[in-house]
């Protein structure tokens, strides 16, 4: 089975726009990304309402694509309601790229120009088609994919969500392989760094972190013309039993296990009492008993004493991770990334010798701390632990006051 071995986020609202209307959320195993459209800052808030409609989660036993499709028409119909009552969000949109890593295949629900790509065995896959003019024209014959990068209507999509009151979803699943790369990005990153610099630079950095920089790095310096949000994770295959922490329950609870070629012996009849009783006058001397442990001699006692401490450590410490990591689970804090975007992250704010971080990226917000007054910074990125729903309403009231 599949898990998600490694990832990276990053945004950037790049060199020519003022705010970035990009949303994305990677909570493994799910990862979205979003690429707003409409005037004052309404592409903002429609990006955002198309990654919040993903917030929970897909079941491991759903269906993965028709999932991805259903939370992705919840946004739409959320995105078009919006902006039929507020003037101000009148037309906007976003794009929508989603993934979801399964057992075996890799899921995606795709709208507009927002794009995912898998690295594979050193070449860069292409695994969404641009609901854009210039790919209609591409596909029809009628564009070369050269005259595409220059063309003047390069940025008009024909499909998003929000427009209108229905949109058709892309749905497709991907086999996935062990050491297979997944990117998703918005426009920002694909018309600044075509396919093959991609790859290269995918290629040249074994490290996603580094990778993802020098991808955001590239587009600026191509000349950054909108904002530049990228996602980057390695998946790997790992054994079932490797994937469990528990062992085969048959074992736990005393069930025999088969032989490998699927017989067993013949469960014998219980024997009659009179038949017992002659059994056993004619059994064989009882075997000897087993010493306990005050029989044994003392260098074993000590032996055994410290083997039965060292287990009861160990069950406690086990005992302890465990209840850290539900009750991480449960906390949220608000902080900034290393691009200084206000972001909500779940888990405690500490960082462990070795690198070993207690908390994980959950939401990047499209605004920087730096926007906000001193006053306001010192109120909200004191690391306070917060509930999931109270840290959610702090970041959108913070969102809702720097669209006004």
């Amino acid at each position: 089975m599949l898990r998600v071995a490694e990832q990276y986020v990053g945004t950037d609202t790049g060199r020519q726009r003022r705010a970035n209307e990009d949303s994305m959320l990677a909570r493994s195993p799910l990862f979205v990304v979003a690429d707003g459209m409409g005037g004052a800052q309404a592409g903002e808030v429609a990006s955002r309402l198309a990654v919040e409609s993903f917030q929970r989660g897909l079941d491991d036993t759903a269906d993965a694509e028709r999932s991805l499709a259903a939370y992705a028409r919840a946004a739409n119909v959320s995105i078009h309601e919006r902006s039929q009552a507020n003037a101000e969000h009148a037309g906007m949109g976003t794009t929508l790229t989603a993934v979801y890593v399964g057992a075996e295949e890799v899921a995606i629900a795709h709208v507009g120009d927002s794009r995912a790509y898998c690295l594979r065995d050193g070449e860069l896959l292409r695994l969404t088609d641009d609901h854009s003019l210039v790919d209609e024209l591409i596909r029809q014959g009628k564009l070369t994919p050269e005259e595409a990068v220059e063309h003047p209507q390069r940025s008009v999509i024909t499909r998003a969500l929000g427009p209108e009151p229905e949109v058709e979803i892309d749905t497709r699943s991907y086999r996935a392989r062990d050491g297979d790369v997944y990117l998703l990005c918005s426009d920002g990153l694909t018309t600044m760094v075509p396919d093959a610099l991609l790859a290269e630079i995918l290629l040249a950095h074994s490290r996603l972190r580094d990778a993802g920089e020098a991808l955001i790095a590239a587009a600026n310096e191509a000349g950054g013309r909108d904002n530049i949000t990228v996602v980057l994770l390695r998946v790997e295959e790992v054994s079932i039993a490797a994937a469990s922490l528990v062992d085969d329950p048959a074992t736990l609870t005393g069930i025999p296990v088969l032989p490998a070629n699927g017989s067993v012996e013949p469960m014998a009849l219980a024997p009659s009492p009179a038949r017992a009783a002659e059994d056993e006058r004619a059994v064989s001397p009882r075997k000897p008993r087993r010493p306990s442990p005050s029989t044994l001699p003392p260098t074993r006692r000590r032996r055994l004493r410290r083997v039965i401490v060292a287990g009861v450590v160990l069950a406690v410490l086990v005992l302890i991770a465990a209840g850290v990591y539900v009750t991480a689970q449960s906390v949220y804090f608000i902080g900034t990334n290393s691009r200084g975007l206000v972001t909500l992250y779940s888990g405690f704010p500490y960082e462990l010798p070795g690198g070993l971080r207690l908390y994980s990226k959950d939401y990047v917000s499209g605004f920087a701390a730096s926007t906000l007054s001193a006053q306001r910074r010192k109120t909200v990125l004191d690391h306070s632990l917060r509930s999931e729903a109270d840290a959610a309403e702090l970041l959108r009231s913070l969102e809702l006051e720097e669209l006004e």
